[in-house]
């Protein structure tokens, strides 16, 4: 890797298939409070006990796209990291994200295409082992000879 590439990026030169990277995170309230006035989606599912409670869900969720998004930060900043430009992504939500659950997103290379440098991988989030979020993405991974 070059010297101004920044550290833990990985370039299209370097990433193989069977490759993966993921991270945990807590959700928390203060995470959903700033993701609804961030996004302006202040849907009370997200943000009303009360109101909540009544749905089927039976109480408050974080929003999906709060738990994408920690997807985005896999890919982002380790795999393949800084530089890396969003192509596409797919997603299915499969269960509800609560205030409090720890988030396992992990990201694996499942496709290479080295002269277009797009990479695609599978993706998914889960909480206790029960996948919340699958999908995949596709990524224009940086590249040594363009930096």
């Amino acid at each position: 890797m070059l010297d101004n590439m920044p550290r833990g990026t990985i370039c299209i030169e370097d990433i193989e298939i069977g490759m993966s990277r993921n991270l945990r995170k807590q959700v928390t309230d203060r995470d959903i409070q700033m993701f609804a006035e961030i996004s302006t989606d202040h849907n009370p599912v997200h943000l009303d006990d009360d109101y909540a409670r009544d749905t089927i869900f039976e109480g408050r969720i974080a929003h999906g796209m709060l738990t994408a998004g920690l997807i985005s930060a896999v890919i982002g900043e380790q795999l393949p990291g800084h530089g890396t430009v969003y192509l596409g992504q797919t997603l299915k939500f499969m269960a509800p994200v609560r205030p409090g659950d720890m988030v396992f997103a992990e990201v694996k290379v499942t496709a290479i295409d080295y002269a277009k440098r797009r990479v695609t991988m599978d993706c998914h989030c889960a909480v206790g082992g029960k996948i919340v979020l699958k999908g995949e993405a596709v990524v224009l991974a940086p590249s040594r000879k363009f930096d």
